[in-house]
């Protein structure tokens, strides 16, 4: 079992939905936290409210100077989840060049920044842990979200190829790939999300998993299967059933 009192995780993405509670819930088991996301005060609040220690380090992942300096400032740490998205529900037929752009740079740019920022000290030190939050649309494509869709596989495959690179060493690496989740994200959905989750009960399962040694959970589990199973199908099945 993980021993999580002391531990000192850095969370980008914190500020609200899926990272507010997965801080909550390691604050209760004792991780001291550094709390990132561009909103200083919404930041502020959720330190404040914690039952643990946790600083608060304001950040951009879409600027690289910034996310070096971030790194440094957050000093040691055993380990970085990072959680930073943005979303806007669309693809093909009504495609938003600026929010795709931005999609792309937030949802998997970041990712690359500060995967890129923690690993040499994690490689210098012989350990650490890297957590990764894609989603169930990573596992095919789907219509109306190709930008979104696209940054989520990206992360999957960063993942994947990192836990292949880092296999036997002490750096874990692990993915999370949630399906939907209440959040001022999905509020933008206008169509039905089904098993949708409130944060809390996803930030349960995300930590429980995090205490593992296992790569990856995707979640809920009944409404994983049915992406994960599509990945059998041949292409003009998964097509006519997917498009």
């Amino acid at each position: 079992m993980t021993e999580w009192r002391g531990k000192t995780y850095w969370l980008i993405g914190a500020s609200d939905g899926l990272g507010a509670a997965l801080a909550r819930r390691m604050s209760q088991a004792g991780v001291r936290l550094i709390l990132s996301a561009r909103s200083k005060d919404a930041l502020e609040d959720l330190a404040r409210a914690l039952p643990g220690p946790a600083r608060v380090l304001p950040l951009d992942v879409t600027k690289p100077d910034a996310v070096r300096r971030a790194a440094k400032d957050a000093g040691e740490i055993d380990g970085m989840v990072y959680l930073a998205g943005a979303y806007w529900p669309f693809g093909a037929d009504d495609w938003n060049d600026d929010q795709a752009q931005t999609m792309a740079d937030v949802n998997f740019g970041g990712a690359m920044r500060l995967v890129g920022a923690v690993l040499p000290v994690f490689k210098a030190r012989g350990q650490g842990h890297i957590v990764l939050t894609g989603s169930l649309t990573a596992y095919g494509g789907l219509p109306g979200a190709a930008p979104y869709v696209a940054t989520k596989a990206g992360i999957m495959a960063l993942a994947e190829s990192l836990r292949c690179d880092l296999r036997g060493s002490d750096i874990k690496v692990q993915l999370l790939n949630p399906g939907y989740i209440r959040t001022r994200l999905t509020e933008k959905n206008d169509f039905a999300m089904p098993g949708i989750m409130e944060p809390d009960d996803a930030a349960d399962i995300c930590f429980d998993h995090m205490a593992t040694s296992r790569f990856s959970r995707a979640f809920p589990t009944w409404f994983s299967l049915v992406f994960r199973g599509a990945r059998l199908l041949p292409n003009w099945a998964y097509f006519r059933l997917f498009g």
